[in-house]
C-alpha cells in the first residue's frame, strides 16, 4: 500500500504530548512520566500504522520519555537532603516554550478569522441547520480523530479473519466518495464512514481522506462533550465531485 498524501497535520511529538497533558488534567510542571509514556507508546503506534515516513520525531521522543521514566526509578542518593536535578525538568521547559508559541499562533488564527469576516461576500445558506436545543459542539484535534481512529481499528479489526489485502484505492476516491455521503447527509458519525470490507489499508485510506478533507477545508469535526461520539459535517458550499451507488472496497 503506497498512499502518496502529504498531511502537515501532524505537528510532532510535543503537540501530543502537550495534548495528552491536557487530557489528562495534569499539571505540566508535574508530569506523571510512566502514565503519560504509556498513552504516547499507543498513539505512536497508530502514527507508525498511518505514516511511517512522520514516525522518526515520534519515535526520539518515546525513547526520552522511556530514559526520563527509567532516571525517575533509580534509587535517590546517600545524601536525602543533596539537591538532585529533576530529569523531567528540560522536558517541561520545552513543553512550555512550545504551548507558548502554539497559543500564540492560534490568537493570530482567531485574530484573522475575525478580521476575515469584515469583508463584504455572498451570503451563503449553511449546509447543515444545528438544532438550537443542543449544547454548542466543539472542534476536535487532531489527535481526538487519531484515538477515535485506533478505538474503531481495534473494535473492527477483531472481528475480521487475519489475513493481509492490499488496497490500492487512491485516497482521492475516498475523499470523493465522503463528500458525496456528506451531500446526501451533512452530517455524519465519525463511525459510520468507516463501511465494511474492514480491511486494514483500506481503514487507513479513509481516515487519510478525512484528514486531508479537513486540512483542505471542505468538512469539519466536532464533539458535543469530551469523550462522546464525534461527528463529520460538510462544510457550508461543499460539493461532491462524482456521484457514487456504493462506497470503494479495494481490490
Amino acid at each position: 500500500m503506497d498512499y502518496q498524501v502529504n498531511l502537515e497535520v501532524f505537528r510532532g511529538p510535543l503537540d501530543l504530548l502537550l495534548f495528552l497533558v491536557k487530557r489528562n488534567e495534569v499539571d505540566i510542571f508535574d508530569i506523571p512520566v510512566a502514565r503519560l509514556t504509556e498513552q504516547y507508546l499507543e498513539y505512536l503506534g497508530l502514527i507508525e500504522m498511518i505514516d511511517v515516513e512522520h514516525a522518526g520525531d515520534f519515535l526520539v521522543m518515546a525513547a526520552t520519555l522511556m530514559e526520563i521514566k527509567s532516571k525517575l526509578l533509580l534509587p535517590q542518593g546517600d545524601d536525602p537532603d543533596a539537591p538532585e536535578a529533576d530529569p523531567r525538568l528540560e522536558l517541561v521547559r520545552q513543553l512550555i516554550e512550545y504551548k507558548k508559541f502554539k497559543d500564540a499562533a492560534n490568537l493570530l488564527e482567531a485574530q484573522a478569522e475575525r478580521q476575515l469576516s469584515r469583508l463584504a461576500r455572498q451570503q451563503m445558506e449553511p449546509a447543515y441547520q444545528p438544532d438550537p436545543a443542543q449544547q454548542p459542539s466543539r472542534q476536535v484535534e487532531l489527535w481526538d480523530l487519531v484515538s477515535a481512529f485506533g478505538r474503531l481499528m481495534r473494535e473492527t479489526l477483531a472481528l475480521q479473519p487475519q489475513q493481509i489485502i492490499v488496497d490500492q484505492t487512491p485516497v482521492q476516491v475516498h475523499m470523493d466518495w465522503i463528500l458525496q455521503q456528506l451531500d446526501r447527509q451533512p452530517r455524519l458519525a465519525f463511525a459510520a464512514l468507516f463501511t465494511p470490507p474492514y480491511q486494514r489499508s483500506r481503514l487507513v485510506g479513509l481516515f487519510l481522506a478525512i484528514l486531508e478533507l479537513i486540512r483542505a477545508g471542505r468538512i469539519a469535526a466536532e464533539q458535543d462533550e469530551v469523550f462522546e461520539e464525534l461527528w463529520i459535517s460538510a462544510a457550508p458550499g461543499t460539493k461532491s465531485a462524482e456521484d457514487a451507488a456504493c462506497p470503494p472496497s479495494g481490490n
